[in-house]
């Protein structure tokens, strides 16, 4: 579903100082933009920034990169960063927000960012066959993560979308990613820290079981 236009929120974008707007001139030097060199953990799809509004709070220790496409979107992300990071007393200093495309991430972001983790919530389930390489799991999407991620880096998924799920699966074994853990009802297990999305709380609220994934890439020796 598209957010309605909201004429706030370029305006406030341009104002923010984590809002980067031209992110290509920072390929291959994300750590020298950030104030301080710490691992580098991309959400792809940020929406309103629940999930990162949560999280990075509470890591100091790594350095976050929001991403979604619609800057309407990530003026509401900004907005509630600002309220988790006032909550805390503290300036929003380990994230950055950007409006790209995410096939285009290679142009932005390269092996010399060695980025250490993506999160991927609720991405669209693309559900027509003739649809399935839009998929941001699909094994074309992956190789085009190979061009920036670090040997031993990770992809943590979620989904509310059966099939996606069980695609999901396949693709990270035919993208030569190591599954480590996967569950069909991750509220039901709670087995890593992840903070509910926009989404999830909605289909939560529709007793909607959560699917899961954490798989690993290394590198061929």
């Amino acid at each position: 579903m598209r957010m309605r236009k909201k004429a706030w929120a370029r305006p406030e974008l341009s104002d923010c100082p984590y809002f980067i707007g031209s992110p290509e001139e920072w390929k291959g030097r994300w750590s020298e933009w950030f104030p301080e060199k710490h691992p580098i953990h991309l959400e792809l799809g940020c929406g309103k920034g629940v999930f990162l509004a949560q999280l990075a709070p509470l890591h100091p220790e790594i350095n976050y990169i929001g991403v979604d496409q619609s800057p309407d979107v990530l003026g509401v992300a900004r907005r509630n960063l600002e309220t988790a990071y006032g909550e805390q007393e503290k300036p929003v200093h380990n994230v950055a927000l950007m409006a790209h495309h995410i096939e285009d991430m290679p142009k932005i972001v390269n092996q010399s960012d060695r980025v250490e983790r993506i999160y991927i919530n609720f991405c669209n389930p693309w559900s027509k066959v003739r649809h399935h390489k839009r998929r941001m799991t699909h094994p074309n999407q992956l190789e085009l993560y190979k061009a920036f991620l670090a040997d031993g880096a990770e992809i943590h998924f979620k989904t509310d979308d059966e099939d996606l799920y069980l695609a999901t699966l396949r693709y990270f074994k035919e993208g030569g990613f190591t599954l480590l853990r996967s569950t069909q009802n991750l509220h039901a297990e709670q087995w890593f820290e992840s903070p509910s999305t926009e989404h999830e709380l909605m289909f939560s609220a529709q007793g909607i079981p959560i699917k899961a994934a954490v798989a690993r890439w290394e590198k061929k020796k």
